[in-house]
């Protein structure tokens, strides 16, 4: 097999050939994106916050390349991109450690049929006597991560909420989402950062396309 690289710079460009076989849902997919981007109650340097961090949750190589250029563009400093990252980073590990109730349920033979009570979010804290130092440990890495320092505590949080989303824990987003509000994000602003997760989301797998035609060419 090849030592050829499967992710490089140049590689979203050539990659456009493909847009000719599903042009209508391609025009339709860069219009949705424009738009979840563009200024709005959020800013678009919070956006682009939103949206660095996403893509590292997604893993989305091309995304994080693009995104940190335009918030870059946007004077945005790498501490504040590294906070943003760092926070996605946490809501990801948030998003596992509290499916260890899930697990914990399971183990002691619960008959619970909703896997996703909101009561299951109390159960957490019967993994402080299981470990404490672990359990404190994690918490302490989440609330570090959300301190505000260059990103303020509300735009955190909804970075954090924009990346609960994208893991798909409905307890991250549960917890996160009330966290924001009472932080006073609004409504509005809760529903810009869940678009802008959505189309990050929806990209990291339009900006692979790269390697689908890679793939399918190859000799």
């Amino acid at each position: 097999m090849s030592n050829e690289s499967l992710y490089t710079r140049h590689a979203p460009s050539f990659s456009s050939k493909i847009f000719s076989y599903a042009p209508d849902a391609f025009k339709a997919f860069g219009e949705f994106n424009k738009e979840a981007l563009a200024d709005g109650v959020i800013s678009v340097k919070v956006k682009e916050f939103i949206a660095v961090a996403v893509a590292h949750v997604t893993g989305c190589p091309y995304c994080i390349e693009a995104h940190v250029g335009k918030a870059k563009a946007l004077s945005a400093s790498f501490e504040e991109l590294f906070e943003a990252a760092a926070v996605g980073a946490a809501v990801n590990a948030h998003s596992a450690f509290f499916h260890s109730v899930n697990a914990l349920n399971a183990f002691n033979g619960s008959k619970e049929t909703d896997l996703y009570s909101r009561s299951n979010i109390e159960l957490v804290e019967q993994l402080e006597d299981v470990n404490e130092g672990l359990y404190n440990a994690f918490f302490e890495y989440v609330h570090k991560s959300l301190k505000p320092q260059h990103i303020e505590a509300k735009e955190k949080l909804l970075i954090a909420v924009g990346s609960a989303h994208v893991t798909g824990s409905a307890y991250s987003i549960e917890i996160f989402t009330k966290q924001a509000k009472e932080a006073g994000a609004t409504l509005e602003e809760l529903a810009e950062t869940i678009v802008v997760a959505t189309v990050l989301k929806a990209g990291s797998a339009m900006a692979h396309r790269v390697n689908a035609l890679q793939a399918y060419e190859r000799e």
